[in-house]
């Protein structure tokens, strides 16, 4: 990664540039914003670290200057001790995070390993966004949220790979369409993408279903049958709901995984298949294997890769462009959302996930009396909800707000009418939130 460190301070300069170098990257070095602002126009600089007091230009005034210039630039501001209303400023500029005076190199070690993970993420979204523009399904995913993020990372990954793929979520989560985006970022995207659903299929019928069957096995054999496994060679069987595939027949499945051939019921010879499988599953095949519901040896077999499709609740970021897509493609005429519309949307915890979400608004679509969305055109399930649980990212935000409430806290020792003053908020509130965090003045 190619890192710009701008800072007045040359021993500073020194010893951040030795010890990033030693990381393995690429260090500019710039004693003054304008300095440091020439070397960004020249050089592609991926991370900037930025001190915040500097003689000429200071750090909120580059770091605005450079995310101008390129919106996609990273950058972590250096503050001095204590710098409450610093470090709230910077992170609204659009700095990724902020660093304390004397810096912690350990930490700073994270804070970039944690930019690098995210840089990589951002770029395997960026191949996925490509490839469904470009390819040859229609499919539509949208995920813009961290934990989609991370999903779609993750399927550009494993997509080029032979392995077996298995793919874990709750109901209405989407994990066909995760097998599907699989396979078309695959290297054989126009080969056939056969489907099985194993919860559907009648166990009597199921063996002919995958291997096929020869003329007259059975009564009503009136013809050579093509198994879905012959009619995948070259491409991807999907195995869905694969958690409910009857044990007499997993040993048949796990065979032919293992040996790459099958035998038609009623044939007499083993036929070759080539065709990489993906199961899907929203139960817990691990523990299915450890109480004998499913077979050991046939859950490793499918899981030598695994993708973990998050819940609705996980990705709440993501609910109002759902909505988007599912108003402009179900809604017969112009239809606006209230706001305590939206929001009673937003906060419902979506036990049937993206699919619930979907029919939701299928069916207030249909009853709204007007051209604008109430909550009382909503299910009573929806206005009738409690509140929603924390998220992920819900919990970073409220860590970052006990850390801020702390340092005002320390800077002011202790003394509340001035911390609140230092953050800009009252004192009541102050000491509602220092409640609501448990934070006390430690003792000594």
């Amino acid at each position: 990664m190619n890192i710009l460190i701008a800072d007045d301070d040359p021993m500073q300069r020194e010893l951040l540039a030795g010890f990033l170098e030693k990381q393995g990257h690429r260090v500019l070095a710039a004693a003054d914003g304008e300095e440091a602002l020439t070397l960004f126009r020249r050089e592609c600089v991926q991370l900037a670290l930025l001190d915040h007091r500097m003689p000429g230009l200071n750090g909120d005034q580059v770091l605005a200057r450079m995310k101008a210039g390129n919106p996609l630039v990273r950058a972590i501001m250096i503050t001095a001790y204590g710098a409450v209303e610093t470090a709230v400023n910077v992170m609204k500029l659009g700095a990724d995070d902020f660093l304390e005076k004397p810096v912690d190199l350990m930490v700073l070690r994270q804070k970039i390993q944690q930019i690098e993970l995210d840089l990589a993420v951002a770029e395997d979204v960026a191949g996925v966004t490509e490839a469904l523009e470009s390819g040859p399904l229609p499919l539509e995913i949208i995920g813009s949220s961290p934990a989609m993020q991370d999903t779609l990372s993750r399927v550009r990954r494993v997509a080029d790979s032979p392995w077996s793929v298995l793919i874990q979520g709750e109901t209405g989560t989407g994990k066909d369409l995760i097998a599907r985006l699989i396979h078309l970022l695959g290297p054989t995207p126009t080969a056939p993408f056969v489907e099985v659903n194993c919860a559907a299929i009648p166990e009597n019928l199921f063996e002919s279903e995958l291997f096929g069957h020869e003329k007259g096995a059975f009564t009503g054999a009136d013809r050579n049958h093509r198994g879905r496994f012959e009619q995948a060679t070259g491409g991807t069987l999907f195995l869905d709901e694969v958690g409910e595939l009857p044990l007499a027949l997993q040993s048949k499945l796990l065979r032919a995984l293992q040996e790459q051939r099958i035998s038609r019921v009623g044939g007499e010879h083993d036929i070759a298949v080539n065709a990489r499988v993906v199961a899907a599953t929203n139960r817990d095949l691990q523990a299915m294997a450890k109480s004998g519901a499913f077979r050991e040896d046939l859950y490793f077999r499918l899981n030598v890769l695994d993708i973990t499709v998050p819940p609705l609740r996980q990705r709440r970021a993501d609910i109002p462009a759902l909505i988007d897509h599912f108003v402009a493609r179900y809604a017969r005429r112009p239809m606006q959302f209230a706001p305590e519309t939206l929001d009673l949307l937003v906060r419902y915890q979506y036990p049937g996930n993206v699919r619930e979400l979907k029919h939701i608004i299928q069916r207030s679509l249909t009853l709204a009396r007007g051209s604008r969305l109430q909550p009382a055109d909503l299910p009573d399930e929806v206005r009738q909800a409690e509140g929603t649980e924390p998220g992920p990212l819900q919990e970073r935000l409220d860590s970052l707000e006990r850390d801020l409430l702390i340092a005002a806290l320390n800077q002011t020792d202790w003394v509340q009418t001035r911390a609140a003053d230092v953050l800009g908020i009252s004192e009541r509130v102050l000491r509602y939130k220092m409640g609501k965090f448990g934070i006390r003045r430690p003792e000594g």
